[in-house]
């Protein structure tokens, strides 16, 4: 059986359990768990900040592209400018 042993390998259980009840033993993400399980816990602490950075970076990139395509759809007269109030009501309806 394969473990997963980053920061706290008890707080960790239900991790595990989870990837390796949905993981395919060949998958992927299932390759990548066990080399991180091989990795110095320096060497997960970074790996956690690089996929970190890199999944705001991500995050970032979609917000970009979302705000150009309705600044388009704005230009294009598909969209009309409403208040917060509006905006609140129409959540809230």
């Amino acid at each position: 059986m394969h473990t997963c042993v980053l920061f706290a390998p008890h707080k960790m259980k239900w991790y595990v359990e989870i990837t390796m009840k949905t993981a395919k033993p060949s998958s992927k993400f299932h390759v990548v768990v066990d080399a991180a399980d091989r990795l110095s816990v320096e060497e997960q602490e970074t790996l956690v900040a690089v996929l970190n950075r890199r999944l705001a970076d991500r995050r970032r990139a979609e917000l970009a592209a979302d705000i150009r395509e309705a600044q388009r759809e704005f230009a294009r007269g598909a969209l009309r400018p409403i208040t917060p109030t509006e905006i609140m009501n129409e959540i809230l309806s």
